[in-house]
């Protein structure tokens, strides 16, 4: 049985845990949980965080299965509860000192775009410093951008998420994704730009 529900759309598992399969809605959390577990590591900037995230999201979804319009995806819906709760984690941690996202933001190259930076791999063993700096660096410049710069820059590049799966998740027009993803990347050019500066001045 659990074969079988492994080949379904999503709709049709949410369908089917609203018929009364329970399996079916373990199925569900299974399929999304490294994918949304790492989506929420970067937009939180914690692995913990992100795992609290992760099971407050799929709480939500088994409350409000039965509101779900099964002709919609379901996907986007997820993110919307997910970028949602993780604002939510945002403002009950407000006060405290922000963290670095994940280390798997980046990767070493001069001229490389932004997604290239936020596309990339976990570091391997035989990492080597300049790699490392260059990683770190992206980290400083992403985790420095305000949360809905580093929320529309994680859907589209991190999840390579439509413009119009990218409304949907945030609830926001199609044109208000275009101009604010552009803002989001200038404004990662910037601190990029920025930080670089520093850095050079620092070393003289």
């Amino acid at each position: 049985m659990e074969g079988m529900l492994d080949h379904q759309t999503d709709e049709a598992l949410l369908g089917a845990y609203r018929e009364g399969d329970r399996e079916a809605f373990s199925v569900l959390v299974e399929r999304y949980s490294n994918e949304l577990v790492l989506f929420l590591t970067k937009q939180t900037g914690s692995r913990a965080a992100a795992e609290d995230v992760f099971q407050e999201t799929f709480l939500q979804i088994h409350n409000s299965a039965s509101t779900f319009d099964l002709d919609r995806r379901f996907k986007p819906w997820l993110y919307t509860i997910a970028v949602n709760k993780g604002r939510d984690w945002h403002r009950r941690n407000a006060r405290r000192k922000a963290v670095s996202l994940s280390a798997n933001v980046g990767k070493d190259g001069d001229g490389q775009s932004f997604a290239d930076l936020m596309a990339a791999d976990m570091p391997g063993p035989s990492e080597g410093m300049q790699e490392s700096e260059m990683r770190q660096r992206v980290k400083h410049v992403v985790d420095s951008l305000p949360n809905h710069y580093r929320e529309i820059l994680l859907l589209s590049y991190f999840q390579k998420m439509s413009y119009t799966q990218i409304a949907e998740t945030l609830e926001i027009p199609l044109g208000t994704v275009k101009s604010r993803l552009h803002s989001a990347v200038a404004a990662f050019g910037t601190g990029w730009n920025q930080d670089e500066t520093d850095t050079e001045e620092r070393e003289e």
